[in-house]
């Protein structure tokens, strides 16, 4: 008797749960490269969904966007095909953003996490919410906080076996919450800002690993912090890239940094494995690709950039006032970069130079959230509006 795997157990999956893709590294989900990149991508559907930035996920056909209508903050499941309305629920989330982030208005900008058989979301005051994933009814919501964080709270919800683990509220510690109840299992480190944490495997433990306000931590399962590298809080992180045992994360006065986490008998300790401080990050996050970390700079107006991941050399830098925020979606050798400007660029992972393969304009707005990049689907958020492109 011959043992075998079915064709339809091997195809890779369509999903996209969380924010950054299902590994939250900046991957797409099964991927479909054409045969060559046509001129004009293909409008299936748009539909106006709500204010905000938060990236949609898909979950089997089902899209959950996350939106502001009003006073309200809204969860809505589309049909992925149609763009049509499955359903839509939502709560009162009054919300009015300080003046120096006001020009990104009062949307939610941190994305859902489809884990398990719910959607779990963060809202731009600090509230954590459990929603049904088939229906939207309410399973569980923890309390506005008594202050709403000054630029908005922004750190997308984790999904680790039992836990979901979030910065929430007023800036808060990260905390890991029970995902069916709610309560609260245990928290960890000085309070958060707009980084999103990772789960990874580090030295073979098993961690989460996020930015603090004062540090860069790496957390057990059971909340017990394993490690901590000093950093500026005050200067924000990138959401850490991790690959080849390193710890990427940038902000503005420190640069690009590289951490490399290791334990012996039982004791960790961290290593600066590289550091680029004229590779200033604020809100674009980098990828992982062909031995180099890839990136937009605020440098000159924002420059894309690819530095060698095992020292941090400069691979090359790109030509200035390339965007103020880029997006970043990897997928083997091709990157995927969404400006705010609408611009979507298809480009090599080259250490050699950028190198673009085609140029499309997929919005008529701002584009702050990340592109859902599923089999041979883009999925583009703008500042209200959702747009499915397909490109065969």
């Amino acid at each position: 008797m011959t043992c075998g795997v079915s064709s339809l157990a091997q195809q890779p999956s369509l999903d996209y749960t969380q924010w950054r893709g299902q590994q939250r590294d900046g991957s797409a989900s099964g991927f479909v490269q054409p045969r060559g990149w046509p001129k004009t991508l293909t409008r299936r559907w748009r539909a106006e969904v709500g204010e905000g930035y938060s990236t949609p996920i898909i979950a089997g056909g089902t899209l959950y966007v996350f939106t502001r209508q009003g006073g309200n903050e809204v969860l809505a499941a589309l049909d992925a095909g149609t763009g049509e309305a499955r359903w839509r629920t939502s709560y009162p989330a009054p919300y009015t953003p300080s003046q120096p982030a006001a020009v990104h208005g009062a949307g939610p900008k941190a994305t859902p996490l489809v884990h398990q058989d719910s959607v779990f979301t963060l809202g731009i005051s600090g509230i954590v919410s459990a929603f049904d994933a088939a229906t939207g009814k309410l399973r569980w919501q923890t309390a506005p906080p008594a202050e709403a964080p000054f630029y908005c709270a922004a750190s997308s919800p984790l999904g680790e076996g039992d836990l979901v683990i979030v910065h929430p509220g007023d800036y808060g510690p990260l905390t890991a919450f029970d995902a069916r109840t709610g309560e609260p299992r245990w928290t960890a480190g000085a309070g958060g800002f707009f980084s999103s944490p990772v789960a990874v495997t580090l030295d073979g433990v098993r961690q989460i690993v996020t930015a603090t306000q004062d540090g860069i931590i790496g957390v057990a399962l059971d909340g017990r912090v394993l490690w901590r590298h000093p950093w500026p809080g005050g200067e924000g992180s990138t959401t850490p890239t991790v690959a080849d045992g390193l710890v990427v994360v940038g902000a503005g006065r420190p640069g690009t940094v590289a951490l490399r986490p290791t334990v012996r008998a039982g004791e960790w300790t961290v290593e600066t494995a590289w550091t680029a401080p004229a590779v200033t990050l604020y809100t674009s996050d980098t990828v992982v690709a062909n031995r180099a970390v890839y990136g937009l700079s605020t440098r000159d107006k924002g420059r894309f950039f690819a530095l060698d991941l095992a020292t941090g050399a400069a691979l090359w830098m790109g030509e200035p006032r390339e965007a103020d925020h880029t997006a970043i979606v990897k997928s083997g050798e091709l990157l995927f970069l969404l400006n705010d400007d609408a611009e979507f660029i298809v480009a090599r992972a080259s250490r050699a130079a950028f190198e673009p393969l085609a140029r499309y304009t997929v919005a008529e707005s701002a584009t702050w959230a990340q592109p859902l990049m599923s089999g041979n689907r883009v999925f583009i958020k703008d500042v209200s509006s959702l747009t499915l492109w397909t490109w065969e």
